[in-house]
């Protein structure tokens, strides 16, 4: 426990945050395919060296979450990813659900698989070197949902998951995200939310995890995508801290924002403002897990071309560093001007 327990603390250390680079070869193909880039084992392989090999990276990213396919993999030089991430001084992680699947009985909603088998996957990935995995939960936002039963489902495997982590020496990255797709409101996303993480946590509670030794990985509170009303950043800011507030417990050590379709700069903006206005009385580090919100601006740069590695590979460090400042409350627009 008292491994875990350091692992969870050292992945929000030092204002740095996670890296998700996690992405499925069937959604990584689809952002190739929108770029050009050929759909196939090589190219995949290429990209995921340009962002472990990324110079200093370390300075502003604390872990890195793999795919099964990724963390198999190696450098053109025989080095395996997952040695090269613990040498830039990265912790390595990975992705361990197998995805949400319709959920029987609940039009539009879904549940998350992957618990069959998964105490002897997570055997499997802590000998090849990770200290951590992640699980992610969807729960959509609609006239008629979420269901009770969609979030109790989802919540239950959740903390199995969790559970069963704690058991391997892994730290659990706990995601449950309510989806920004949608007209919803601010005010009925913080609604869902706070349903959706009360009910988390008391599952937690009931398979016995331990909370100093997880990681939170939530949505921010923000309005639907097509919602007519876009509340400020501050608003952004002061509805995701009350809400965490009244449903995070003390005991956990971190909360990683994923990024959920945000763009690079507004997700900043955003976990900037949280950390300016609130950092020193929170009990609980406010980090970040960002994906395309950090990756983006690197993969269209690189479009599969070896010429492109360091300009994409500078993009990738910019974003990551912007997103450090945030951690600090030092974020500014201008910083993207650089």
């Amino acid at each position: 426990m008292r491994e875990l327990i350091a692992t969870a603390r050292a992945l929000v250390a030092c204002d740095k945050g996670l890296l998700a680079m996690d992405e499925s070869n069937p959604t990584c193909n689809k952002r190739f395919a929108k770029l050009g880039i050929p759909q196939t084992v090589e190219p995949r392989r290429a990209y995921r060296e340009l962002i472990v090999t990324t110079p200093a990276l370390g300075e502003c990213i604390s872990g890195a979450i793999l795919y099964d396919e990724t963390i198999r993999q190696q450098k053109k030089d025989g080095t395996p990813f997952v040695k090269a991430v613990t040498d830039a001084g990265i912790i390595p992680g990975i992705k361990v659900d197998t995805g949400a699947k319709d959920m029987a009985g609940h039009p539009g909603e879904k549940v998350t698989e992957g618990l069959d088998g998964l105490r002897e996957r997570l055997a499997e990935y802590s000998k090849m070197g990770a200290r951590f995995a992640k699980w992610r939960a969807v729960i959509a936002v609609g006239d008629s949902i979420p269901s009770r039963g969609c979030i109790e489902a989802n919540a239950h495997a959740l903390a199995r998951y969790a559970a069963l982590c704690q058991e391997a020496d892994l730290v659990p990255v706990v995601e449950p995200e309510v989806l920004m797709d949608g007209e919803h409101t601010l005010e009925r996303c913080r609604e869902v939310t706070e349903q959706v993480l009360r009910t988390v946590f008391s599952q937690l509670y009931t398979q016995r995890v331990a909370l100093e030794g997880m990681i939170l990985k939530p949505n921010m509170v923000v309005p639907g995508l097509t919602c007519p009303e876009q509340e400020t950043v501050e608003e952004v800011a002061d509805a995701t801290v009350w809400c965490l507030l009244r449903a995070v417990p003390a005991a956990v050590p971190g909360i990683a924002f994923l990024s959920g379709g945000q763009s690079g700069e507004l997700a900043s903006a955003r976990l900037n403002a949280m950390n300016a206005r609130f950092k020193s009385r929170l009990p609980w580090a406010l980090a970040f897990s960002f994906a395309r919100a950090i990756q983006q601006p690197a993969l269209e740069i690189w479009r599969g071309e070896e010429a492109n590695v360091q300009a994409a590979q500078k993009a990738l460090y910019h974003r990551a560093r912007c997103n450090q400042a945030a951690r600090r409350g030092q974020y500014d627009a201008a910083m993207e001007k650089g």
